[in-house]
């Protein structure tokens, strides 16, 4: 509810706020800073459920979203750590590195109300406890480790490519065709995955399948948004990110329209269409990260990205929120219907610019 809304405008929030912070410390102040206000928030979540008190409890969840947003930076300063050809591969492997948190978390929600209750805490601030203590781990390994800063590197590539200088306008950077497609394939793989994804398990179990089936159904969403992200890496610098993003959204199209023409009562269908949906997804996210990567300088790029995971991150949150309007509406087909239109954007913007896009990469190769 409330809370979940918090997280998702604390992340939005995040994304252009620790950018900024990195654009003139570097990415590990950055994401120290990320990690350890989520710490922050995590606690006073735990308290505001103790106390009772709503207001808290949103505080924390505003930071939360902080830390939520540096996860999703991170993979940026890992792009940042290798050269142009290799910038996609270390996104997919820090995607993936997700899978362990998407399939583990679930699972622990359980034994963290246990472990809760064991010190004196409610049993709903059990699921606070872990995010806190992991949270915290990354915020040291991250001022520990992280050095030199993936900042200072991503300079010394620049250099390499002539890629230094002054930062344009924003509203040029944003007409570049490697930023204006990447960050429409961003924000429409967004919209589309969570627009289908948020409904999935209530229509499930409104025609009568049990809790089992929606587990196996989102499993295998989260299987294709996270474990194949390495794949998703190689793909991008093999053939491209304008390839990656295309196919992307072709995966995307399918799994709308198999959302939409699966029969209710058939389980199979819709675990076909939710795993393509999410393996779509990371296509575009991959290749769009990348993409975007690639088409600004160094003095450019944490503004730019900061700009770009804010849109995401609020395009989830509009697609959550208009999902179950949709549906209340139209009908959860519609869903599927209007996804599969929507991924037309992309593919039509980065066909119509695909010159320029290629004379862009041919200048920066």
């Amino acid at each position: 509810g409330t809370p979940a809304a918090a997280v998702v405008f604390g992340a939005a929030l995040g994304a252009t706020t620790l950018s900024w912070l990195m654009s003139r410390r570097g990415r590990r102040p950055g994401l120290v800073a990320g990690y350890g206000l989520g710490v922050v928030g995590a606690a006073l979540a735990i308290i505001g459920i103790v106390a009772t008190s709503l207001p808290i409890l949103l505080l924390g969840s505003l930071l939360i979203g902080f830390g939520n947003s540096a996860n999703q930076l991170s993979r940026y300063a890992a792009a940042d750590l290798y050269p142009p050809d290799r910038r996609a591969t270390a996104l997919g492997v820090v995607v993936w590195a997700a899978t362990v948190g998407a399939v583990v978390g679930p699972n622990l929600v359980g034994p963290s109300g246990d472990v809760a209750m064991a010190i004196g805490l409610p049993h709903h601030a059990g699921p606070y406890l872990v995010p806190t203590v992991l949270v915290a781990l990354a915020a040291v390994l991250s001022f520990v480790r992280l050095r030199p800063d993936p900042y200072d590197l991503a300079d010394h590539h620049s250099r390499s490519a002539d890629d230094l200088g002054t930062a344009s306008p924003l509203a040029e950077i944003i007409r570049r065709p490697q930023v204006l497609v990447s960050i429409v394939a961003l924000v429409i793989g967004q919209f589309v995955m969570v627009l289908i994804m948020t409904m999935t398990p209530l229509h499930m179990t409104a025609h009568g399948h049990d809790l089992g089936a929606v587990g196996l159904v989102l499993s295998a969403h989260t299987f294709g948004m996270y474990a194949l992200s390495p794949i998703s890496g190689r793909l991008t610098d093999r053939f491209g990110s304008a390839a990656v993003i295309y196919g992307g959204m072709a995966v995307l199209a399918v799994s709308g329209v198999l959302a939409a023409i699966a029969p209710a009562e058939d389980d199979r269908l819709l675990l076909l269409a939710l795993f393509l949906l999410g393996w779509g997804w990371n296509l575009g996210y991959v290749a769009g990260s990348a993409l975007l990567t690639s088409g600004v300088s160094i003095v450019e790029r944490t503004r730019v990205q900061g700009i770009a995971d804010g849109l995401i991150w609020s395009t989830a949150a509009l697609a959550s929120l208009g999902s179950g309007v949709l549906v209340a509406s139209a009908g959860y087909a519609t869903l599927g219907v209007l996804g599969a239109i929507l991924v037309a954007i992309p593919a039509w913007i980065l066909t119509v610019r695909r010159g320029a896009l290629d004379r862009a990469a041919q200048t920066a190769g």
